[in-house]
């Protein structure tokens, strides 16, 4: 286990148990292809870390805001969806320690890779917590997950894409956007989506992504930019 000892440093947390951060970033695929190795795959101690990350979230934005709740849901979501948790994966470089199969490992799917990475900081959760304690615990996802939601707040970057053009297509021109789907190819375990994004009957811009409701979260987003309203 001496080659986790780098990233006990990044985590700030030394392990009593080194087994159980081990175990913390092993996925599934993995097993498939080393069936000898002694850990279970991480999926339990990301249920865990899933449901400590969430609880700590939720009593920080309910001890430091006032506002009502479905603003402080849209704020705590802003910083435990898997985009945001693909982001600190990436600053704690937990992609060089996660153990995967070889076709998984070279998977060449963002969205993939972004989910993989989002459920080890939530099982890494779930280890500090089971090996350290809440106290640790909480210390971890108050140095590393909470500290943008002060930035997001100001920004108003809570705001999903797809709201967010709405409420400026109505507030400029007075219409509500529309989607369509353009494209839709791939398995059904694999599909991809062509979204575009419409005023009235023209297209502002097309988006793309593993479902309908990606495609056109990515349509909001770049039809914002094409539009020029921020």
């Amino acid at each position: 286990m001496e080659e986790l000892a780098p990233l006990e440093h990044i985590l700030g947390v030394t392990f009593k148990k080194k087994g159980i951060l081990f175990q913390s970033l092993i996925h599934r695929s993995y097993l498939n292809e080393n069936p000898e190795c002694q850990y279970p795959h991480n999926e339990r101690l990301e249920f865990l870390g899933d449901a400590i990350l969430e609880f700590v979230v939720t009593e920080h934005i309910y001890l430091n805001c006032t506002e009502d709740e479905g603003m402080m849901t849209n704020w705590r979501a802003s910083i435990v969806n898997t985009r945001a948790l693909a982001r600190v994966a990436h600053i704690l470089h937990l992609g060089e320690y996660i153990k995967l199969s070889k076709g998984e490992s070279k998977d060449p799917s963002m969205k993939a890779r972004e989910y993989i990475l989002a459920d080890a900081v939530e099982a890494v959760i779930g280890a500090i917590f089971l090996d350290q304690g809440s106290k640790k615990v909480k210390l971890f996802i108050e140095q590393f997950i909470i500290p943008p939601l002060k930035d997001i707040i100001a920004k108003k970057s809570y705001i999903d894409p797809k709201t967010k053009f709405q409420e400026l297509s109505q507030e400029h021109l007075g219409v509500t956007p529309s989607y369509k789907v353009m494209e839709e190819s791939g398995p059904d375990h694999d599909k991809h989506f062509v979204v575009g994004a419409y005023i009235n009957a023209d297209l502002i811009a097309e988006g793309r992504g593993g479902s309908k409701q990606e495609a056109q979260v990515d349509a909001a987003t770049q039809a914002l930019r094409v539009k020029g309203w921020k």
